[in-house]
């Protein structure tokens, strides 16, 4: 069902967007990765992807912040690939403080990067999906687009936004063959969270594995990290004909975070 077919997965050079970009390679899906840093090694992820799957891959650099690099980065996927029916918006970032202490330049990039980025590449591929008569958009949501930690009010309202996005395009598209869903995972093992180990092992005088479960994966009742190839597994479903009345919903991939 998917051989052949185009996405684009924004955000997705390294740890989670690499993940979903690998699965759907795998699933025969030619893809188009993103990044905001136009280096070798970004070109050479897509073509490893190529070389590995036999699909077609490329790489495009844009800023996500910025909504005309949004939309560019899905017109020039169509020019290079042809009709772009898998849309992943995947990119994101973090901050954290007191809202008091909130940087307001913060708070715009995340809402920029994490929220209206998709509602840019959204607005941008649905008449390509339209036309071709078959989509399906899958947002990168969390955890904390359905529960809330203190200290992260921007991230939290991103992804929250996100899901409420998520829904609304879904009744939209509804009778159009296109499907939108938002999954949620909780703490996932990528390289970012790997490299943060160490140091809360020193914060904390605490083991390495000690650490993880305590610390890390204290609100992750399986006190186990979700993989990059497990969410890859489920966007690839996700796309799948299984999951074809599947579209408005929130998937928790928490280790019954949200459950609690």
């Amino acid at each position: 069902m998917l051989q052949g077919k185009n996405a684009v997965i924004t955000g997705s050079t390294s740890g989670i967007g690499l993940g979903i970009a690998t699965q759907l390679a795998k699933a025969g899906v030619n893809v188009v990765i993103n990044s905001f840093t136009d280096r070798e090694d970004d070109y050479a992820i897509a073509d490893k992807l190529a070389q590995d799957h036999k699909v077609k891959a490329a790489y495009f650099s844009a800023d996500m912040s910025d909504a005309d690099a949004c939309v560019a980065l899905v017109e020039g996927a169509t020019e290079k690939l042809g009709p772009i029916s898998i849309l992943v918006n995947n990119a994101g970032i973090q901050f954290v403080a007191p809202v008091e202490d909130f940087p307001p330049e913060k708070w715009d990039a995340i809402m920029a990067i994490n929220l209206s980025s998709a509602f840019h590449t959204t607005r941008t591929a649905v008449p390509g999906m339209k036309a071709f008569g078959w989509g399906r958009i899958i947002n990168i949501s969390s955890a904390h687009g359905l529960t809330a930690s203190p200290f992260k009010s921007a991230y939290v309202a991103a992804k929250h936004g996100l899901v409420g996005f998520t829904k609304s395009v879904a009744l939209e598209l509804a009778e159009q063959n296109i499907t939108c869903n938002a999954v949620c995972p909780g703490y996932v093992m990528t390289p970012l969270v790997e490299a943060q180990i160490p140091d809360q092992m020193k914060a904390h005088n605490m083991d390495r594995e000690t650490v993880i479960r305590e610390v890390m994966l204290d609100r992750q009742p399986t006190r186990e990290f979700a993989t990059v190839e497990q969410i890859g597994d489920i966007v690839a479903f996700l796309c799948s004909e299984a999951a074809t009345q599947i579209t408005g919903t929130p998937l928790s991939v928490d280790g019954g975070w949200t459950a609690l």
